[in-house]
């Protein structure tokens, strides 16, 4: 497959898609403070201090890890926060693992995001693909307008991102030529590369909730606002 020239320079233009897809969580939603607005008050109330960035960063080896042996987005959240008991030396409650996905009901969309979903909704077809349960997505969508005409869940495909089978699953149901559009590279821009789809970068300041790697976006840019800007 040809490499091609990336760069923001050349605008994108409307003709050339007929889907935009989304990751959710790091893209549209903040998921770096609303995994800390909930970890670490937990971490604190049992005399557990560490920084911000050990956090996500401890966030970021894990997860993928125990989304790998399967299970719900719940049991995935209760079982990375058992992980991060076990390295930190506490026993959180029932009430703590069950907390952990209830929280995201309080995650909050970036401040650009429901303005430039508003916007790109205008000319194209919006499909979330997101390593999510359903009703948990639901929260989330709620909160940005549901703007999405389709999810396309981990709890639907039985499989995680940067998984390929996600994006085969996008590109079975959606309309017309796909952009996809993220801030991860490890679980999305990778691999929807390797899936011919044409990609964007939303590259937002992160201190490491997900795992770094090289990657050669289609376009980069650093808002979501820039990137509904960008179209010709």
């Amino acid at each position: 497959m040809a490499t091609r020239k990336k760069t923001t320079e050349k605008k994108l233009r409307k003709e050339n898609y007929r889907t935009l897809s989304f990751d959710c969580y790091g893209t549209l939603i903040d998921w770096e403070n609303g995994i800390l607005g909930y970890l670490q008050p937990l971490l604190e109330s049992v005399d557990v201090h560490v920084i911000d960035e050990w956090v996500l960063s401890y966030m970021g080896e894990v997860e993928p890890e125990v989304q790998a042996q399967g299970g719900s987005y719940r049991s995935v959240l209760a079982r990375v926060l058992q992980r991060f008991a076990q390295r930190l030396g506490f026993t959180p409650g029932e009430d703590d693992l069950a907390g952990f996905a209830a929280s995201i009901e309080y995650w909050l969309p970036f401040p650009d995001t429901v303005a430039a979903l508003k916007q790109l909704a205008s000319d194209f077809e919006l499909i979330a693909l997101s390593n999510i349960d359903d009703d948990l997505f639901a929260l989330s969508a709620r909160a940005m307008g549901n703007p999405f005409t389709q999810l396309i869940s981990a709890q639907q495909v039985g499989a995680y991102k940067p998984d390929p089978k996600m994006f085969a699953t996008l590109l079975a149901r959606a309309e017309g030529p796909v952009l996809h559009v993220a801030q991860s590279r490890f679980h999305d821009i990778v691999p929807a590369t390797a899936a011919g789809l044409d990609t964007v970068w939303i590259n937002r300041p992160s201190l490491g909730a997900t795992r770094e790697v090289e990657a050669t976006p289609t376009w980069t840019f650093t808002s979501l606002a820039e990137f509904a800007d960008a179209w010709s």
